[in-house]
């Protein structure tokens, strides 16, 4: 009962930093045995309060998928975390504004997002998870650190909401539009992230795990394991994981994506305090 009331504490405390935009210590620099388990269950604990309070569960985010970011942020495997409409934006018209002074540390990270229009297999592979998308889109996802300066281990992150601020997801097209190869596309496409008209950075869809496909199927895996954890259902949504660095943004830049080698369409979004 004590470790049950251990793990509500801290989700409380993590809660109150997220909704506050306060920073705090890294969880497991004074917790010794806080494991990406117990992440996890704390996880779930403030996903809950959320829900109670009103946000409704959309889908999922899967963070640091591209391994050449896991020696930076000392991490050795993705993680997970719920988006809820109150933190997904569709995308609509030529340039959308995003207000992130309420959020700590901000990034910006260009993602493909997938929507189920069928729950995916367990033990799906990659075809698999094709087949029970019904759309794909370009999507940009701002990612926070409740942790000053971006220094944390991977459980911190996990209990911290996948370090998920908000999401904003372009204009979707059906699976069926984007062709017979989109397997392969959507591996071997590039995106280009440019702020204020200067390129930053290019990524790739491979940076995913190898395809934001097969970052699906390392999601699936992972609730799998997770008796508390409903598997991916019909009408979720999936961003899956940053195709770049995730690089810090400032009030009054305009960041844009291209994409080249797959037929979706980029976002331009200017941010406000």
């Amino acid at each position: 009962m004590k470790h049950e009331l251990d793990l509500q504490t801290i989700a409380d405390e993590i809660k109150a930093a997220q909704d506050q935009c306060r920073q705090m210590g890294p969880l497991t620099g004074r917790l010794k045995d806080f494991s990406n388990v117990e992440a996890y269950a704390v996880a779930q604990l403030i996903h809950e309060m959320r829900v109670k309070e009103g946000a409704v569960p959309v889908g999922r985010k899967i963070g640091f998928t591209n391994p050449e970011m896991w020696s930076i942020y000392g991490v050795c495997e993705p993680i997970w975390g719920y988006i809820y409409d109150t933190t997904v934006v569709q995308f609509t018209g030529s340039k959308v504004r995003c207000r992130i002074g309420h959020f700590a540390e901000p990034k910006i990270e260009p993602e493909v997002v997938v929507h189920f229009g069928s729950s995916p297999p367990l033990n799906a592979n990659a075809a698999d998870v094709l087949a029970s998308i019904d759309w794909i889109a370009n999507g940009i996802e701002i990612v926070q650190s409740h942790f000053p300066g971006w220094k944390f281990q991977a459980a911190d992150t996990i209990a911290d909401w996948g370090l998920h601020a908000t999401l904003i997801v372009g204009k979707p097209l059906d699976v069926a539009q984007l062709g017979t190869g989109v397997a392969a596309d959507i591996e071997n496409f590039t995106v280009t992230l440019s702020c204020d008209g200067d390129v930053c950075e290019i990524g790739r869809g491979a940076n995913a795990l190898g395809s934001p496909l097969k970052a699906v199927v390392h999601l699936i895996d992972v609730i799998a394991k997770q008796p508390h954890v409903t598997p991916l259902q019909s009408g979720e949504l999936v961003t899956t994981g940053t195709l770049t660095a995730a690089l810090p943004i400032q009030p009054g830049q305009t960041w844009s994506t291209n994409l080249k080698g797959i037929a979706l369409s980029g976002i331009s979004v200017s941010f406000e305090e």
